[in-house]
């Protein structure tokens, strides 16, 4: 529980895909874009990336999921979590 709390401090991407209630595209986009070391953000340390977290939510969102589809490069959509998962 304790590698829970303040998970998200410095991926502020992921935050905004858990957390996706509050979250529009146009904000998700922006915060993207806010990003200055984008590879360095993509995964978590549970090597999580924006979309294992999205798609880890009770409804994920369609607008929310086309936002990292078209900013971040390709080959996030390769990278495997802590279990070895897609």
């Amino acid at each position: 529980v304790a590698g829970l709390v303040g998970r998200f401090d410095s991926f502020p991407v992921h935050r905004m895909c858990y957390d996706h209630s509050s979250t529009t595209a146009q904000g998700l986009c922006q915060c993207i874009d806010n990003q200055e070391e984008v590879e360095e953000s993509l995964v978590d340390k549970f090597g999580m990336t924006v979309f294992h977290v999205h798609f880890s939510t009770a409804e994920p969102r369609g607008e929310l999921l086309q936002v990292p589809l078209v900013k971040y490069p390709y080959h996030v959509l390769d990278l495997k979590d802590a279990n070895g998962k897609l």
